[in-house]
């Protein structure tokens, strides 16, 4: 794969994300000569305008891709060492560039919140994946990284503390100033969508284990209601990305040979406050929607850089053991759906080809694919703190 063209191709460079991604290659890694970089989607003149309003060297290439052509995501994934997309709802546009990636070696990695596809994926491609040596990382974005990195620094932290993993570790979301994308509204459409046609993936979309490849661990703690956290004395609220970041946790543990343990429970909400006034909170929490109303983004469409820029998220996790609690903490320092997703995305495509030459190959999450490696890149480069507090 070393005599490809590009190191990393963006599909869908001229949707919002995918600009997003574009302008923070340019400015980040623009006068890099180690990283070779192109545009890809489906309209020419739209990806020729994006090179010019981001000002890219004209020398930039693009490359004219449709997701319903085979032949020319087939030219697109061999003349690449990762293909990095922000085309979704992938369920609906994701499935042939996987299957692309993965009989041609070629790396990937995507934003997708949507486990049911993820299933579907694994058990079609998994095995030629392996065979071709293409690593296939899914949800690169704020669905699962901040979560699934989480809670694998946090274990590290136990671990070397201890010298055993944590059995219980607890996400709580303290803060989270931003929008949702237009893409996961529409991927959660999409999936609505398609449980009618696929009634089987409802059993997928409730249980925390279905991307384990047959494993079941232990019940989880129901964090579809508001309770009292009587560790923290905090009343917490169901988070909408939990049925997905959970999922994606159990595979990284499963993929890492279990490193948190076979008997491990996660739970993931959002923090209401103490009392009477945070159980107020938390209820409200429950009962509104952060994906409805008539405001939300349509995909392509996202806030200004403004509202990027002043976006922010604080997650904090603690394990329990032993009678004792260790607390960490990850924060992001732009709205968690475009600033700081573009952000994450774009530095997990250069970790897979630049810092990973011995992953094999395989169907991951971003934890167990890049672990250590990320975490640093996502310090140093993407405006993202992980800390033992």
């Amino acid at each position: 794969m070393s005599e490809r063209e590009f190191d990393v191709i963006v599909y869908g460079a001229s949707g919002y994300t995918g600009k997003l991604v574009a302008d923070y290659i340019e400015k980040e890694y623009g006068n890099n000569d180690s990283l070779k970089w192109a545009l890809a989607g489906r309209n020419k003149d739209k990806l020729l305008n994006i090179r010019r309003e981001l000002n890219l060297n004209s020398s930039l290439s693009i490359l004219e891709v449709d997701s319903n052509d085979q032949a020319s995501l087939d030219v697109m994934t061999s003349s690449a060492k990762c293909i990095l997309t922000t085309v979704g709802p992938y369920q609906l546009y994701g499935s042939s560039l996987v299957e692309s990636c993965a009989k041609n070696g070629t790396d990937y990695v995507d934003l997708t919140g949507e486990p049911g596809w993820m299933y579907e994926m694994i058990n079609a491609h998994k095995e030629t994946a392996e065979k071709s040596g293409a690593r296939i990382v899914f949800s690169c974005g704020f669905d699962s990284i901040p979560f699934d990195l989480g809670v694998y620094f946090i274990q590290q932290a136990v671990q070397s503390k201890f010298g055993k993993p944590a059995q219980h570790v607890r996400g709580r979301v303290k803060a989270m100033n931003g929008e949702f994308s237009g893409g996961t509204i529409a991927s959660l459409g999409a999936t609505m969508a398609t449980l009618k046609e696929k009634p089987e993936l409802i059993k997928v979309l409730a249980n925390p284990f279905s991307l384990t490849e047959g494993f079941e661990g232990p019940a989880q703690l129901d964090d579809s209601k508001v309770l009292l956290d009587e560790k923290l004395d905090m009343w917490v609220a169901p988070f909408v990305m939990a049925p997905i970041n959970t999922k994606n946790i159990h595979r990284s543990n499963a993929l890492l040979d279990f490193k948190y343990g076979k008997d491990f429970c996660y739970d993931e909400m959002m923090i209401g406050g103490k009392g009477e006034e945070g159980k107020q909170i938390a209820d409200a929490m429950t009962s509104a929607n952060p994906m409805g109303g008539d405001n939300v983004p349509q995909p392509g469409e996202g806030p200004s850089k403004e509202s990027r820029e002043q976006g922010n998220y604080d997650v904090l996790f603690f394990a329990d053991i032993d009678g004792e609690t260790v607390e960490a903490r990850v924060t992001g320092d732009m709205d968690p759906g475009y600033g700081s997703t573009s952000k994450m995305i774009t530095e997990s495509a250069i970790c897979l080809v630049q810092d990973c030459p011995n992953l094999k190959g395989g169907i991951y999450t971003p934890a167990p694919a890049m672990g250590e490696k990320l975490i640093k890149r996502l310090i140093d480069k993407a405006g993202l703190t992980f800390d033992i507090v």
